[in-house]
């Protein structure tokens, strides 16, 4: 059947694709260009340059590959590592477990680092597979930052002050597509080697872009990196980029200007602004979550998320129908769980460009829900739980100050 669009908008609440704003669509909305004239170029070196800004890098060189997020994992792994690596990797979610099976696929040696879903990176374990690594061995630390399944947030800091307390050479290539240009990153800072994202997460773009940034060490490393890599290869990139060029074969234009209007809209608000917001955002998800007397499926303060709430029904209700039932009766777009947590945990999505009153409405047709599928929640609990925190800590809008 074909399905019907309801009155008004879909409220669009899953974890990535986001909505997109009005500004991003209007910029999208021409016709296709030719990339070799002058006016792309001219525009892909401004986006090469404000693309380090949202990963917070003045050395690392960033990449605009037109894929997801999976063929930026698989830029990241074979332009660094050698078939026959050995790998440390945390599988902490359904996206940790994908990579994994990615960086197996591609024949590495993979060390998996398991933690119960729900729970953060063992970061003790990887300390004593470190400590005991004195032949250094182990090429790279693969981290997912923010696992999109259950709401984790790993803590970036503490891998890399692990990997300085053992001088420890092994690049550290991080997964921030949930987490870029939401949460707090810090490529330089924190010594990341390869950063990535996708268009389709908190850049409130549709899908298509795999932003890659590489350290000068990972540029180092990639050439004598001996993964096949063809589609992804940095080298050629690079050569395009001496060129002036930029393009090995040809981008979305339309894509292009989209991203120059969704980085100008970050940078009107303000990245740390951006930030604050998101944290916001999830902080009154998790207090309406606390006020229907539910759990989060993270379970440790420290690893809550800011992009994603997952949350945990009781064992009488199947949180498919939950997700179902939003859809067909409410337009709203709730996310499933995944893997080890299907039937068990539905997911809020709060990422992207996205305001409190559009979470609110979010918050009262979960309410709704939660009553229509057996749970006894009171109607207004939660999203008065949220309210009442938000009320007391949105600023003005900078741009109206």
């Amino acid at each position: 059947m074909d399905y019907v669009y309801g009155p008004g908008r879909n409220h669009l609440f899953v974890p990535g694709p986001v909505n997109i704003p009005e500004q991003v669509l209007r910029a999208m909305n021409r016709n296709n260009e030719d990339y070799r004239s002058p006016a792309v170029p001219a525009l892909t070196k401004t986006l090469l340059e404000d693309v380090k800004k949202i990963f917070k890098t003045s050395s690392g060189t960033p990449f605009l590959f037109p894929t997801t997020g999976t063929g930026a994992w698989e830029s990241a792994l074979t332009n660094t590592l050698s078939p026959g690596d050995r790998i440390v990797s945390f599988l902490i979610g359904q996206f940790s477990l994908l990579w994994i099976d990615q960086q197996q696929r591609l024949n590495f040696k993979v060390d998996v680092i398991e933690s119960e879903w729900g729970e953060g990176a063992k970061l003790d374990v990887l300390a004593a597979k470190l400590a005991a690594d004195t032949d250094h061995t182990i090429k790279a630390v693969c981290i997912v930052h923010n696992e999109t399944a259950t709401g984790v947030t790993n803590d970036l800091s503490l891998v890399r002050r692990i990997l300085d307390e053992y001088r420890h050479p092994a690049l550290f290539l991080v997964d921030g597509v949930s987490s870029i240009c939401a949460l707090d990153f810090r490529m330089d800072d924190w010594g990341v080697d390869v950063a990535l994202t996708g268009s389709q997460k908190a850049l409130s773009l549709p899908t298509g872009i795999g932003i890659v940034c590489a350290s000068p060490r990972a540029l180092e490393a990639s050439k004598t990196a001996k993964s096949l890599r063809v589609f992804f290869d940095w080298k050629d990139y690079l050569k395009f980029y001496n060129l002036g060029t930029y393009w090995p074969y040809t981008p979305s234009i339309q894509l292009l200007y989209g991203l120059r209007a969704a980085l100008d809209l970050v940078f009107e608000e303000g990245l740390e602004n951006v930030i604050a917001r998101h944290k916001r955002l999830g902080q009154a998800t998790r207090l309406a979550v606390e006020a229907w007397g539910l759990k989060n499926c993270t379970q440790k303060e420290e690893w809550h998320s800011d992009t994603v709430t997952a949350v945990v029904v009781p064992p009488y209700i199947d949180s498919a129908e939950i997700v179902r039932r939003a859809w067909k009766r409410y337009n709203l777009s709730l996310g499933l769980g995944l893997n080890k947590v299907a039937g068990k945990v539905f997911r809020i999505g709060h990422l992207g460009n996205l305001n409190e009153l559009q979470l609110l409405g979010c918050l009262a047709g979960v309410e709704m829900i939660l009553k229509d599928v057996g749970y006894p929640v009171k109607l207004g609990s939660g999203v008065a739980a949220a309210s009442s925190y938000l009320q007391n800590n949105i600023p003005l809008i900078p741009s109206r100050i």
